[in-house]
């Protein structure tokens, strides 16, 4: 009996190795790649001008990277992104811009573009910066991401917008998350404070979440109207009239007082808990 019992453990311990072997054999590993290599159509010093707006301003070509599996060469969809950053933040910018092209090995950009992803990336108009590009390649999920070497251009920038400023100069703050109310007719205590043409921002006192508020641009009247859909922040949007009206911005989740910075160079807005 004790012999059968050992033989029967014994048949039990080796399928079990077989069966962990299959399975490792069955593993697919990634054995590496080359990191692409970027080329620009041009690395001369650039002056942007609104009345090449949609001229191509640069065109960048790349390598494959050869995503090599233990299985073969990698026949999963490789995506590539642009990014865009400032000299000397080594891509670690907050504001860092990426312009994503799927299964592609090159990318052209038009002057209002490449004017539009340095004007989100804070950088003053009519001032001379040093820019730097490189491409980043990934697989599914962001993964096994591979660089390309950078390459660096001095560009000077245009004065441009995300999002269309206030066409009076002012900006109002309603909504049932405000004293007044819902209205377009908001009282001066709602009026923003006008930082420059592209940047106002108002202190409001806010009793907790659930309710909602937009700014307007022209009193009694509905548009231009500006939103958003998060209270801590981000992306706006506007309405200048006759198309669909942005979200509304909730009220922070915790009563206080709040200062709102609406910046619309790169269309987006603050929300600051003093």
């Amino acid at each position: 009996m004790k012999n059968i019992i050992k033989l029967l453990f014994g048949t039990i311990f080796t399928a079990a190795i077989i069966m962990s072997c299959k399975k490792d054999e069955n593993k697919v590993y990634f054995e590496g790649g080359t990191n692409p290599l970027l080329q620009a159509s041009s690395t001369a010093a650039m002056i942007l001008l609104p009345g090449n707006a949609a001229q191509k301003a640069i065109s960048f070509n790349w390598s494959n990277p050869n995503y090599h599996f233990n299985t073969g060469v990698s026949s999963q969809n490789v995506t590539y992104i642009l990014q865009m950053d400032s000299t000397g933040s080594n891509f670690t910018n907050p504001s860092i811009q990426e312009a994503s092209i799927a299964n592609d090995l090159s990318v052209s950009l038009t002057v209002k573009e490449l004017n539009t992803y340095l004007t989100k990336l804070n950088l003053m108009e009519n001032v001379t910066h040093n820019v730097e590009f490189r491409i980043k390649s990934v697989l599914v999920n962001n993964s096994v991401p591979l660089y390309s070497n950078v390459i660096k251009i001095v560009i000077t920038p245009y004065l441009d917008v995300a999002v269309p400023i206030p066409p009076t100069g002012e900006l109002y703050i309603t909504g049932d998350g405000t004293p007044s109310g819902w209205t377009n007719s908001p009282p001066v205590a709602q009026k923003c404070n006008k930082v420059s043409n592209t940047e106002y921002n108002i202190t409001m006192a806010f009793s907790g979440g659930g309710k909602y508020y937009k700014f307007l641009s022209t009193l009694t009247q509905w548009q231009p109207q500006y939103g958003g859909n998060s209270a801590t922040g981000g992306d706006f949007s506007a309405n200048m009239g006759g198309g669909s009206d942005p979200d509304a911005i909730p009220t922070p989740a915790v009563a206080g007082n709040y200062k709102i910075t609406l910046k619309f160079k790169t269309g987006k807005y603050t929300v600051e808990k003093l």
